[in-house]
């Protein structure tokens, strides 16, 4: 009697493995550095907004002056003690008559965004000058907008009014070069005002704190780097 025949079994093909493999390697890579930059973002954006949270719990308001509810400005607020410069969000046009009623003479935006023709003529529709010295949302102002900046206020014949968007980063970050190159206050102090207003980005924290009154320079690459990762949704978020 002859011996059954095993069936033959067909060994799974020599490529099939190798292909797979490489798959699952790029899927846990990915995987990885997401949950990598989830804590990055996590430790990084909360925690700002703690400390800002904090900071403006314990800091008193702008010295020896009145902060004034303008309808169509948030943040609105002096920035100097003698209440010649003045900072907030980007006003409404009710909020550019308003600043013409208070004797606002000049207004410096601070946005780089794309700005219809409509929204660049409504402070000189109000009767006020108006300067745009564009810094990129989430960065910092170069040493020469600083000068330029200081010389705006320096001339005005009557109260600066300076704003970006919202008027908490790039607005907090020019006023505090301009209260540390006057002799006002310390970057220190200058950066604590900044965070009672509103979280900025780390790189701002770091150019506020490391502000003197004859240097305004922008920080090193790693901050600047690791800063624009942590900050990158809400830029993303705030375009959408």
């Amino acid at each position: 009697m002859a011996a059954p025949t095993l069936p033959q079994v067909t060994p799974p093909s020599a490529t099939t493995t190798p292909r797979r493999r490489p798959r699952r390697t790029a899927v846990r890579i990915l995987a990885g550095c997401a949950t990598g930059y989830l804590l990055l973002w996590a430790t990084g954006a909360l925690g700002i907004l703690l400390l800002s949270h904090l900071v403006g719990e314990r800091t008193p308001g702008p010295p020896n002056a009145v902060t004034v509810d303008v309808r169509g400005i948030h943040h609105f607020q002096p920035v100097d003690r003698a209440g010649r410069l003045w900072r907030g969000s980007a006003p409404s046009p009710e909020g550019y008559r308003r600043l013409a009623r208070l004797r606002f003479t000049t207004v410096v935006d601070l946005r780089a965004e794309d700005l219809t023709a409509r929204q660049l003529a409504l402070p000189e529709r109000a009767g006020l000058r108006v300067v745009r010295l564009p810094i990129r949302d989430g960065q910092t102002p170069e040493p020469g907008k600083v000068d330029r900046f200081l010389d705006v206020v320096r001339n005005a014949p009557g109260r600066v009014f300076v704003h970006c968007g919202a008027g908490v980063g790039r607005t907090g970050t020019m006023a505090a070069a301009y209260l540390v190159r006057t002799g006002e206050q310390t970057g220190p102090a200058a950066a604590r005002r900044n965070l009672a207003v509103g979280p900025p980005s780390l790189e701002r924290i770091y150019y506020a704190l490391t502000l003197t009154p004859d240097r305004a320079a922008q920080p090193p690459l790693p901050v600047a780097a690791l800063s624009r990762l942590i900050d990158a949704p809400r830029r993303i978020w705030s375009r959408l």
